[in-house]
């Protein structure tokens, strides 16, 4: 008898584990900051944490509230029409109703592969785009599927919470690298000393080893945010058979590598439901979790 699962638990789940894969973001940041500041004097880590926060918060504050803007911008699209996307309105008005959320503004996207985002910094404030190639290759059930996972991803906030983890992310880079250009500048009186020398090493293995590892739990953040959004749409729907049937197709679909990178940015390729690019990474390494574990995870529940 296959074991199912309650959608319920499994967006509880998700929302759990993202929130201690941010605080291991936390925490990193925590270890990274305490050993450079042994090293450095108080002052000059101060005034480097100060730099860092307002380039980090300003550089992704500016794409948090323009975020719906540039992916549009990115990929050419277009406001959708009621008569000619008459079954994509009906699906977003119908996932609007069933999520309690305001109507997000549609946009279509030239492209023959299934594909489609969400963006914008709030409910009141979002939008949902497809591909071309979505409306033409999806029934109904599969397109409202697509459709309650973006606002999924609206519902969840997680456009919010994806900003906080780059700006803890984005901190810990910046210091990182000041501290390791720093290490030119510095006179050799802690290198002559061997605890001070020790130190120093530990600071320069931390500094290189955090950003990697901050990087790869975002990773995992958006790996967990994309289940959470899979399991919240079956909640808007309760069809989960929509959405398997929709990744299904994607898996299954051949779209030309010269046809795709016309189309998509490498950089927003995280905000869509798929990535376009069908990179061969392993999982550790992916914005994406795997696409059959996300359709057995559907088909269980």
């Amino acid at each position: 008898m296959v074991e199912r699962l309650n959608f319920d638990d499994q967006i509880t789940a998700n929302k759990l584990k993202s929130v201690l894969l941010m605080i291991a973001i936390v925490l990193v940041f925590a270890v990274l900051g305490y050993v450079i500041a042994l090293i450095w004097n108080p002052a000059e880590f101060f005034l480097i944490m100060v730099v860092a926060i307002v380039f980090s918060l300003g550089y992704t504050l500016l794409s948090y509230y323009f975020s719906d803007k540039i992916a549009l911008a990115s990929v050419r699209a277009k406001p959708a029409s009621h008569s000619l996307h008459k079954g994509l309105y009906n699906a977003v008005e119908n996932m609007s109703l069933a999520s309690g959320l305001p109507m997000p503004k549609v946009y279509v996207m030239e492209s023959a592969e299934i594909n489609a985002f969400a963006s914008g910094r709030n409910p009141e404030n979002a939008i949902i785009c497809v591909t071309t190639g979505t409306l033409q290759k999806l029934n109904k059930e599969e397109l409202e599927g697509v459709v309650a996972h973006e606002m999924s991803h609206i519902a969840n906030y997680d456009i919010r919470f994806m900003t906080l983890t780059t700006v803890i992310v984005g901190m810990i880079a910046i210091i990182s690298e000041v501290y390791l250009r720093s290490l030119w500048f510095k006179s050799g009186e802690d290198r002559d000393n061997k605890a001070g020398a020790i130190l120093m090493i530990v600071g320069i293995v931390i500094a290189i080893l955090a950003p990697i590892l901050v990087q790869l739990i975002s990773l995992a953040i958006s790996r967990k945010r994309e289940f959470g959004a899979d399991a919240t749409g079956v909640k808007f729907t309760r069809y989960p058979k929509g959405l398997a049937n929709a990744l299904r197709k994607i898996k299954h679909e051949h779209v030309p590598a010269d046809e795709t990178k016309k189309h998509y940015n490498k950089a927003l390729a995280p905000l869509f439901i798929s990535d376009p690019f069908k990179r061969r990474f392993q999982d550790l390494f992916s914005t994406h979790p795997n696409i059959d574990e996300r359709i057995e995870r559907l088909e269980k529940m």
